[in-house]
């Protein structure tokens, strides 16, 4: 998120600042685990839907047509970034980093067939955006997307590089991760990577499964990748031992552990859950936002 008040200082990256204050142990691990893929954890759980669907509809009927699980999802994404910065940090070159803005990954098939092409996404939020602003901002950028018939800048990039022989090609791969380690990948380049961002995110649902551990890429600096699934009905018993049925959403996340310790990251996934059960909340800005440590 910007900083209005911070200039930027020597080792300092494009998308975030260097976290000089980070505990010794914390600045260590990077060179232990020096890929994204030796520092996993995974993490599920479930949220009951039954209010939340009542909600959705309610919304839905004031004029916001197509609001769903995954526009709920991001913006309580959003809003637990507000109180708990920390989940939006990074790792790049064995360094921690706080990423200046929220930045959302996405794939979109521009239709529902085998032979449709899909292609990435980015998303910019602040803090501050409410469920409202989530809504705007991703049904912008999908029709967007679905509208063109070229491609975004991620699918052109592709389409030239792959054309070149597979020797060359490794090669500048390789280019390219030898500067994303000292920072020096052009901005152009970042803004349309789908490898850098806060989080990637993908709804299973959509297409009638549960959600998967899905990995995270040791290319860019994704620390974070969320999938959640169809809704599951269940008959449980009351508080009263009654029998009443209820609705489940299922959700995974694989995490980057360098980027916080257990604690910050369980009360963060605590910070989501709230605001999932509770999307009224979502819809004015929060009273304050937090700064992560420096």
């Amino acid at each position: 998120m910007p900083d209005i008040t911070y200039k930027r200082r020597l080792g300092d990256r494009k998308e975030g600042r260097l976290l000089r204050s980070y505990p010794a142990y914390n600045k260590f691990t990077p060179f232990v685990m020096k890929q994204s893929n030796d520092a996993c954890n995974y993490f599920e759980d479930s949220i009951e839907v039954t209010e939340i669907d009542r909600w959705i509809k309610e919304k839905r009927a004031e004029g916001y047509k197509g609001l769903g699980i995954m526009h709920l999802f991001l913006a309580a994404y959003v809003r637990t970034i507000a109180f708990r910065p920390g989940l939006n940090r990074f790792v790049s070159g064995q360094r921690v980093y706080a990423r200046h803005n929220i930045e959302v990954v996405m794939t979109v098939k521009r239709s529902m067939t085998d032979d449709s092409e899909e292609t990435s996404i980015k998303v910019l939020f602040s803090p501050s955006d409410t469920i409202f602003d989530v809504y705007r901002k991703i049904n912008e950028k999908i029709d967007e997307v679905k509208a063109s018939n070229d491609g975004n800048g991620a699918d052109k990039f592709a389409e030239a590089v792959i054309k070149l022989p597979r020797v060359m090609l490794n090669s500048v791969i390789a280019f390219v991760k030898a500067l994303d380690y000292f920072g020096w990948v052009p901005q152009s380049l970042l803004d349309i990577s789908p490898f850098h961002g806060s989080m990637i995110i993908t709804d299973l649902g959509s297409l009638g499964i549960p959600p998967v551990y899905h990995h995270i890429y040791n290319f860019g600096n994704l620390p974070l990748f969320i999938a959640f699934g169809a809704k599951r009905r269940v008959v449980e018993l009351d508080s009263s031992g009654q029998p009443v049925a209820r609705k489940y959403i299922d959700f995974k996340a694989t995490i980057d552990e360098r980027i916080c310790d257990g604690f910050y990251m369980a009360t963060s996934f605590k910070y989501l859950k709230h605001f999932l059960r509770n999307p009224h909340l979502l819809e004015s800005p929060p009273e304050r936002i937090e700064q992560d440590i420096f």
